[in-house]
């Protein structure tokens, strides 16, 4: 894994399509939003747990940033969600490896669900500009 910015096995792939009735990311001024990323590939959940979807996760996130020009390196706040809070060690270690050195604002918390029976999902503010 690399530096920010150069996370994950996507680079020739687009990110996933969103699945409900929202914009994957949106740019205001100088900052994109962008909206809860899961583990797909192909789409589907990636198989391997916690960690292998958020890795999918983290490149799917890093592609939509790419899209608009901008990488991990620019993200300044991300929110994790965990259905089971007992797998929080293991996202902090993909997690690591993901941001390198950068070190966003970060919340993680469990929730009862996620869509498509995800056990993670990570959205993200970056600023561009």
């Amino acid at each position: 894994m690399g530096p920010a910015g150069s996370f994950g096995s996507m680079s020739d792939a687009s990110p996933p399509r969103p699945v409900g009735p929202y914009s994957p990311v949106v740019r205001a001024g100088e900052w994109l939003i962008v909206s809860g990323q899961l583990g797909l590939r192909d789409g589907s959940l990636v198989e391997g747990g916690v960690e292998a979807q958020l890795s999918q996760a983290i490149a799917n996130l890093a592609a939509l940033l790419a899209d608009e020009g901008a990488g991990l390196a620019s993200v300044v706040k991300t929110t994790v969600f965990l259905t089971d809070i007992a797998d929080y060690a293991a996202m902090n270690s993909v997690y690591s490896a993901a941001f390198g050195e950068h070190r966003p604002a970060r919340s993680a918390v469990a929730v009862a669900a996620l869509p498509l029976g995800g056990a993670v999902e990570i959205e993200a503010w970056a600023r561009v500009g």
